[in-house]
C-alpha cells in the first residue's frame, strides 16, 4: 500500500474515532510511513523541521503519543525508537525481532505467542495492561555476512 493510501486510511479511522488528525500529526505519520525500520524521535524531529521549521521535541513527542494511541506506530522500547505499523486498522498481537548489527526490526503477529504469554501471566496472577515482546539478535543477512557470529 502506498503512503498516500495509508494516510487516507488513517484519516478515515481518525474521523470514525472522533479524534483530530492535525497537520503535524499527518506530517509525522507520513514521515514514519516513508521510513523503513525504527526511527528515534530526534531523527523524526530533524526531518519534521524541513516541513515545520519551528518544530521542537515536544511537538514530535505529542504527535508520536497520538500515533501510538491510535495504533499507527509501535514503540521499540529497547531502542527508544518508533516503528510504523502497516496493520493499524486492526488490533493485533505484536512481537519484534531486532538485529543488533544492522538495526533491522521485523514485526511479527503471532497469536500463539501472545496467548502463551497471557496464560503465563495469568498463572502468576498478573494482569497485563501493556505488552512489548522484543528479541535481539542477528538477521539472516547479517548472519550470512559473518556466519560464525
Amino acid at each position: 500500500m502506498t503512503v498516500q493510501r495509508q494516510l487516507e486510511q488513517a484519516e478515515r479511522l481518525c474521523e470514525q474515532r472522533g479524534v483530530r488528525f492535525t497537520p503535524t500529526r499527518r506530517h509525522v505519520f507520513t514521515l514514519m510511513a516513508e521510513h523503513k525500520g525504527a526511527v528515534s524521535a530526534y531523527e523524526l524531529l530533524d526531518r519534521l523541521k524541513e516541513l515545520e521549521p519551528s518544530a521542537k521535541p515536544p511537538t514530535v513527542y505529542r504527535a508520536l503519543d497520538f500515533l501510538l494511541s491510535q495504533g499507527f506506530v509501535h514503540k521499540v522500547e529497547s531502542l527508544n525508537a518508533f516503528l510504523f505499523c502497516d496493520h493499524f486498522a486492526e488490533h493485533h498481537p505484536m512481537q519484534l525481532l531486532i538485529c543488533n548489527h544492522c538495526g533491522l526490526v521485523i514485526e511479527l503477529h503471532d497469536e500463539a505467542i501472545n496467548q502463551a504469554f497471557k496464560q503465563q501471566a495469568e498463572l502468576h496472577g498478573f494482569a497485563i495492561t501493556s505488552q512489548s515482546i522484543e528479541a535481539h539478535g542477528r538477521c539472516r543477512s547479517c548472519r550470512a555476512e559473518t556466519p560464525n557470529c
